[in-house]
């Protein structure tokens, strides 16, 4: 995936080793999502090349054609495991890159970010690569769970690394961790830092159960489930991953109100609230069903 003129489809025929598709300066070459074969290890891999996504506007005002191949583009990621965006090193990330990983993100499809075009970078040190890393990172956090690669589709630079991560980020998608592990993750960091209040009560979290795989999905049961901060939640993520992993994949956290905690509370607050009268009744309600 990326913007046109990347190198998606250089990166293509490297892999291939043969021009699969057609490579030119001009943007916009390639119209439609292609799909191609290749044997990795014991399996095959499906590489779909897609045409270059441009900013909305310009796809609106363009051609028919163009509006197509950019909707094939977005459906190509919907029957993905993983996406691979593509970056120019020299034009480094831009907000249309940023875009583009946001919808894989949303999609919850792996992601793996090529910084393609890295034998154009100028007068690099062996430190321009982590600070590249670093700027990526600052401008959009939220793929800091994405693996970064510097390649050059024209040279065959680290090519071979980008497949290697891909196929690494599809076994992460379907990781599955274990329930007694993951409620004993949960409750340290629960121990470690409370939920925030909210309204002047604090949700307080139960256990927790995977859901599904691919993405990775938990579900958090818990006491005013609706009223755990954005903060906490990342908070959450961010100890899965550590203990986990999870290279490459989104994470879907859901909460929901443990069954039978507001059920329960209210019966309390009747019986509170009816004095002598409500004990009286409930004494005589007994009696009967004796």
């Amino acid at each position: 995936m990326g913007r046109p003129n990347v190198g998606k489809s250089s990166l293509l025929n490297a892999l291939l080793g043969e021009e699969r598709t057609i490579v030119s300066e001009v943007p916009g070459t390639t119209r439609d999502a292609i799909d191609s074969r290749i044997a990795w290890g014991r399996t095959e891999v499906v590489l779909i090349d897609t045409a270059g996504i441009r900013k909305r506007g310009k796809v609106a005002s363009g051609t028919t054609a163009e509006r197509y191949s950019t909707l094939r583009s977005l459906k190509a990621i919907s029957r993905a495991d993983v996406a691979v965006l593509l970056v120019d090193a020299v034009d480094g990330l831009t907000a249309q890159d940023a875009h583009i990983a946001g919808y894989v993100v949303e999609e919850g499809k792996g992601l793996v970010v090529a910084v393609n075009k890295w034998d154009a970078v100028e007068d690099k040190k062996g430190s321009t690569f982590d600070q590249y890393v670093e700027w990526i990172r600052h401008e959009a956090p939220f793929l800091d769970f994405a693996p970064i690669v510097s390649i050059s589709a024209k040279t065959g630079q680290r090519i071979g690394r980008v497949l290697e991560l891909a196929v690494d980020v599809w076994a992460e998608r379907r990781k599955r961790v274990p329930t007694g592990e993951l409620n004993r993750i949960v409750a340290t960091a629960s121990d470690r830092q409370q939920p925030p209040l909210v309204k002047g009560r604090r949700p307080k979290l139960f256990y927790a159960t995977q859901a599904s795989v691919a993405p990775p999905t938990f579900v958090f049961f818990a006491r005013d489930a609706g009223s755990v901060h954005f903060s906490y939640q990342r908070y959450l993520e961010n100890r899965l991953r550590d203990e986990f992993g999870f290279l490459g994949t989104p994470i879907r956290l859901v909460f929901r109100e443990r069954a039978g905690i507001r059920a329960e509370r209210r019966a309390t607050k009747r019986r509170g609230g009816g004095g002598g009268g409500g004990g009286r009744a409930a004494a005589a309600g007994a009696r009967r069903g004796r």
